[in-house]
């Protein structure tokens, strides 16, 4: 099985309310898009102008007004404030309303939603180990009856999820190092990393780590669907698509540097401390569609063959009719074959 071009629609759960960001999902399946994925966060990066709506309900809302896009997260934590059952019985009962179309996918996540709860924080090798925990229970649930689970993080006893789909809603691991790279190859039915970065951090470490887990498990790459989230702002004005780029300016913060931080207001101020270069930086920032096909070429072309693409402006509404008219018809031309 070959999997064909996709280009989605990153929904900006920290950006705007449920009801807004509704339209925007629904506009994007009138414009084109193939899909709609949405962040999960009980807190927004930025407190000033912040939003963190509930993704399970909405997702329910979002496919209850489409009828065509895939649903999904990019990306849930299905390891503190949910329990993996939870997160099973609720992607089954997505997959059961909205057959072939829900996308259950998930990561190691942020101290941002988890501390702010009174939950510990763990060291990274912990939180990969209950991700792949996570993931053996959710997959168990979906395929077996009165599941007893006892592992090092989660129990179940006598627990069946008893609506789910006819096949299971495929679940995606989103990556930006080596480990769970290797991991999605190895069990997941897609993987998800974000643009960006180093063009060597693609080339040189996250691909092949995705293919030494493929070969590991006997898989080939037809088997996973590899799908960026590309950050992008295009705008006639140069200085205006930079400047539009401002509000993630968490995004440009390190690993290092927002690690550990748990509440909006810290995070928001060591983000205000950077220059909008920096902020601009994980960003496709240009004044021509044509420059701006090329730039995203870069990352088909690497093998990603699922593009979900993220604007960082208030005018949602402007970037989705845009890029329906304007940047979809050139790269489906270019790449569908």
């Amino acid at each position: 099985m070959t999997i064909p071009l996709r280009l989605g629609y990153k929904a900006s759960s920290e950006q705007f309310g449920p009801d807004r960001l509704l339209d925007f999902g629904v506009l994007a399946e009138e414009m084109g898009f193939d899909s709609v994925f949405l962040s999960d966060h009980f807190q927004p990066w930025m407190h000033d102008g912040g939003h963190a709506p509930s993704t399970l309900p909405w997702l329910g809302a979002l496919g209850a007004r489409t009828s065509r896009v895939l649903i999904g997260t990019s990306v849930l934590t299905p390891t503190f404030r949910y329990h993996p059952a939870v997160i099973a019985q609720a992607f089954a009962t997505l997959g059961v309303m909205y057959p072939g179309r829900a996308i259950l996918g998930v990561g190691t996540g942020e101290a941002l939603n988890e501390v702010t709860l009174g939950l510990d924080w763990p060291e990274a090798p912990e939180r990969f180990q209950r991700l792949k925990e996570s993931i053996q229970l959710i997959e168990k649930l979906w395929t077996e009856d009165r599941v007893t689970f006892d592992g090092t993080y989660y129990s179940v006893k006598d627990a069946t999820v008893y609506d789910r789909p006819e096949h299971p809603v495929p679940i995606y691991i989103g990556a930006s190092g080596p480990a769970a790279t290797r991991l999605a190859g190895r069990i997941a039915d897609g993987y998800i990393t974000t643009s960006g970065k180093d063009p060597k951090l693609y080339s040189e470490t996250l691909l092949p780590a995705l293919h030494e887990g493929l070969e590991k498990a006997h898989r080939s790459l037809d088997d996973v669907d590899t799908l960026m989230e590309v950050k992008v702002s295009l705008h006639p004005d140069h200085d205006a698509a930079l400047e539009k780029t401002r509000f993630w300016a968490p995004l440009a913060l390190s690993p290092e540097e927002k690690r550990d931080v748990h509440d909006p207001i810290d995070m928001q101020r060591r983000a205000a401390q950077l220059p909008i270069e920096r902020v601009a930086s994980r960003f496709i920032v240009s004044t021509d569609p044509e420059e701006h096909v090329e730039r995203i070429a870069t990352y088909i072309e690497l093998g990603f063959r699922h593009l979900v693409f993220h604007d960082p402006g208030e005018d949602q509404e402007e970037f989705l009719r845009m890029y329906g008219a304007e940047i979809l018809p050139r790269l489906r031309a270019r790449f569908a074959g």
